[in-house]
């Protein structure tokens, strides 16, 4: 016959159970805040943000294999790899993080800058400045699938849209923007800029992309279907970066002449608030919860750090000379 618990047992096995959950608590790891990787593009080298901290806690090199020109870079999602590029070598270096070794290196073309991943994490954007022309990557064979001839000049950034149809280049001597068509491989025409196009960024879920447009001070919306600017809205003194929000209801322009990003609240159709920051502010990353934004100042040497909530900076960080782009996977 089983025997009832009686009051003194039930209290002797709540505290067991209080203290398991304690001990359990206390004893299983917080999970890690995400690194942002800095490209340095005189130093050749890349500077690792723990986000937690937001302080510089490594700095890798390719054992001196990155060489002494280093501007895009992609954190393969897992954040294992990274794919760095080369201007001067012509080529996309895969460093592996851990051990900071170059896994391989992938010759892309003449002067490389500006590197898209595609969604899906299978093909790799570079845009070949003097080659006038963009490599895919594939990331399984780490080879160049294609080479695609733009009909645009001196391509600085290549990047694909959300559902990786469609791939923009932005073309700074010929002041336009390539829409090529993934499936064929061929550009469909371009779309004049405003003035001096450079980083663009996709409204998630959309063919609609926000190009910096860095001598008009202002950043054009341009509808990749239709091959045309929509609007074009002010942002500041030489807008040159950009990035959307996950909710696509903000994009963020780093103004390089004007020390500062500008939010551009996306149903408005406007800019909303102007956030200083270091000089010359190139290239962002937003960690994947949305509430960060690093921008790299390529003149103040560092990165700073914006709270998304109070748009305000919380930090400036020192890292390597002319930080040119940041990745967060």
């Amino acid at each position: 016959m089983a025997c009832l618990p009686t009051p003194e047992s039930e209290m002797r096995l709540s505290r067991h159970a209080l203290i398991a959950a304690i001990t359990i608590a206390f004893s299983t790891p917080a999970l890690a805040a995400p690194f942002a990787y800095v490209s340095n593009q005189a130093s050749g080298t890349v500077s690792v943000i723990d986000t937690g901290k937001d302080e510089v806690v490594r700095t890798l090199s390719g054992e001196g294999k990155l060489g002494k020109n280093v501007r895009g870079i992609v954190a393969e999602r897992t954040g294992k790899t990274l794919f760095v590029v080369d201007a001067k070598g012509g080529k996309v270096d895969v460093l592996d993080i851990a051990t900071d070794k170059v896994k391989a290196q992938v010759l892309v073309g003449d002067s490389p800058e500006g590197i898209g991943m595609s969604a899906a994490g299978d093909f790799l954007a570079a845009c070949l400045e003097d080659d006038n022309a963009a490599a895919l990557i594939d990331v399984k064979t780490l080879k160049v699938a294609k080479h695609i001839t733009l009909a645009g000049k001196n391509p600085e950034h290549c990047v694909f849209s959300p559902d990786g149809a469609l791939l923009l280049a932005s073309n700074e001597n010929s002041n336009d923007v390539d829409v090529v068509d993934l499936k064929t491989g061929v550009t469909l025409g371009t779309v004049k800029s405003s003035g001096h196009p450079r980083g663009m960024a996709f409204l998630p879920g959309t063919h609609i992309a926000y190009v910096a447009a860095e001598t008009a001070n202002a950043v054009d919306v341009i509808d990749a279907d239709k091959r045309q600017v929509v609007r074009t809205i002010p942002a500041a003194l030489r807008s040159a970066g950009a990035i959307a929000s996950a909710d696509g209801k903000t994009i963020y322009i780093a103004n390089g002449g004007a020390g500062s990003v500008t939010l551009i609240d996306v149903a408005k159709n406007s800019a909303v608030a102007e956030i200083p920051v270091g000089k010359r502010p190139w290239n962002m990353a937003l960690t994947r919860d949305g509430k960060k934004l690093y921008v790299a100042n390529g003149r103040s040497n560092s990165v700073s750090v914006i709270d998304i909530a109070t748009r305000k900076v919380n930090k400036e960080i020192p890292v390597g000379e002319l930080p040119w782009g940041v990745a967060i996977p």
